[in-house]
């Protein structure tokens, strides 16, 4: 679900793009594919093209071992033993090779759970450039991409998310946060298409 237009003006030098965990690591033959992926992609990279100075990207990080972690994150490790960073390619954390070739200068901010918040490094990041506004691409819609937007929102910041411009693995749960997003958080995001961000970043 996406409005016609950015409802509170245009997009200037203090905004930047956030493009959550678009990794080799959500791609085929991973485990953790998202077949999205590679359809969201192409919108992505148009995006970054113009303007990756202004890109910054997120990488999720897997536990080092099995098993490793605190509380949940301990049997979320369990259940993927198989994708511990020791058990897969150390390049399957690396961006997709398409946006890899942005950066830089592009930036890249690695993270250990879904939200790009808790350890600081990409609120230092925004701070040191003055960002007040956030447009959000990327993956999951409904798991790495609704941590960084709700983390966005508590901050303050202006979140336009881009809403062909996501992916997820599940068609009824990406559905239903674009939902929540529109009905229930209205006045802190915007969500519209990528045309209209493209054509309404001066």
């Amino acid at each position: 679900m996406s409005m016609p237009g950015l409802a509170y003006g245009p997009l200037g030098h203090r905004c930047m793009h956030v493009c959550v965990d678009m990794q080799k690591l959500f791609a085929e033959p991973s485990q953790w594919a998202t077949p999205w992926i590679t359809r969201v992609l192409p919108h992505i990279e148009r995006l970054v093209e113009r303007r990756a100075p202004q890109t910054v990207f997120t990488r999720f990080l897997p536990a080092q071992k099995p098993g490793q972690g605190v509380g949940t994150w301990k049997r979320y490790y369990e259940r993927w033993a198989s994708m511990a960073i020791e058990n897969i390619d150390p390049e399957m954390v690396g961006l997709l090779p398409a946006l890899a070739a942005y950066c830089p200068p592009a930036a890249i901010i690695d993270k250990h759970i879904y939200s790009p918040w808790f350890e600081g490094h990409l609120r230092a990041f925004l701070n040191e450039r003055d960002i007040d506004t956030l447009v959000i691409t990327g993956g999951e819609t409904d798991v790495c991409v609704l941590a960084t937007v709700l983390g966005a929102i508590d901050f303050g910041y202006r979140v336009v998310l881009v809403t062909d411009a996501l992916c997820s693995s599940s068609d009824a749960t990406h559905d239903a946060l674009l939902t929540v997003y529109h009905q229930r958080f209205a006045q802190q995001v915007e969500t519209v298409e990528m045309e209209t961000v493209l054509s309404n970043w001066i």
